[in-house]
């Protein structure tokens, strides 16, 4: 595996223990707030502040003002289909039907990424790895074992907010191309900020921003902080390697958040759940392994 390939591998796991972390620790921190739009607007504001304060110690700066015209129009529609609209789809499309359906859906991201990486990014994915996909699907699905599934109006929010944050990941890889990652996650998270402040002020919730307790501040600021860290590493990630291998690895943030929740919560690990977990680590390195094989040898065909 080449070394840009293997950070890009590496970065995508760490993602995915963020994330894993970030859906523990977000089950408490949305509690201190009645709406959670207003939630994921004082979070990523948090996130901003941070970024900016990266871009200011890495002198991005100067790498804003040489932006094209194309290049900002990208940045504004990562964050309006990335950072703002498919969070209010998918948090309403929550309550108007189960969390595990939800969650399955928001859960085959991989899938959907997939499908449009090979068209669009001329990705090349090898026989081996098609087959490491459905053995990461089962995996996913009996995790999630969503019950009764139909396709009713809030799966349909679901599954468009889904769709939306696969073509957030297909844009942002293509402007990774001219850009660096923490500028792109500045514009996610900066431009989807603004949509969600314009929302808030629409709906008249824009005072939540300023109605929490103390333990909620602390709450937001850690929310703010683990999603500052998801995006730069998911981001970086994106850069170094292909959208199809660092979507499948982020499913493993699935398993992480049931382990913590089996340490801190339950405290014991349902039975259930052991045979998905492993098919969903078995598939996603069964699709690094067979990528780092097939990058391998591309190699060696062009240099030959």
């Amino acid at each position: 595996m080449s070394d840009t390939l293997n950070k890009g591998v590496y970065l995508a796991f760490m993602t995915a223990l963020i994330s894993g972390v970030a859906v523990f620790f977000n089950k408490f921190a949305m509690s201190f707030f009645v709406e959670s739009s207003v939630f994921t607007t004082a979070k990523n504001l948090v996130a901003v502040f941070l970024l900016v304060s990266l871009l200011l110690i890495f002198k991005k700066k100067k790498e804003l003002k040489i932006l094209s015209g194309r290049q900002w129009i990208n940045l504004v529609i990562i964050g309006l289909v990335g950072g703002a609209v498919p969070f209010l789809l998918f948090f309403k499309g929550l309550s108007l039907t189960s969390a595990t359906n939800a969650a399955f859906i928001h859960k085959t991201l991989f899938v959907w990424i997939a499908l449009l990486a090979i068209p669009i990014l001329k990705e090349k994915i090898s026989g081996l790895q098609f087959l490491g996909l459905p053995i990461l699907f089962a995996g996913v699905f009996l995790f999630s074992s969503p019950e009764g599934f139909r396709l009713g109006y809030g799966e349909i929010l679901a599954f468009t907010a889904t769709l939306l944050w696969a073509i957030e990941n297909i844009i942002a890889k293509i402007t990774l191309k001219s850009i660096s990652p923490i500028t792109v996650a500045w514009g996610r998270m900066f431009f989807g900020s603004l949509f969600l402040l314009v929302f808030l002020t629409m709906t008249g919730k824009i005072g939540g921003l300023f109605a929490f307790s103390s333990a909620g501040l602390g709450w937001l600021f850690l929310s703010g902080f683990i999603l500052f860290g998801y995006v730069v590493t998911w981001y970086t990630a994106l850069k170094h390697a292909p959208a199809t291998v660092v979507s499948s690895i982020l499913v493993v943030a699935a398993p992480i958040t049931a382990i913590l929740n089996s340490i801190f919560i339950t405290r014991q690990i349902e039975a259930s759940l052991i045979l998905p977990m492993a098919l969903i680590l078995i598939g996603t390195i069964f699709i690094c392994k067979t990528h780092e094989r097939f990058a391998t040898l591309r190699q060696v065909r062009s240099s030959s």
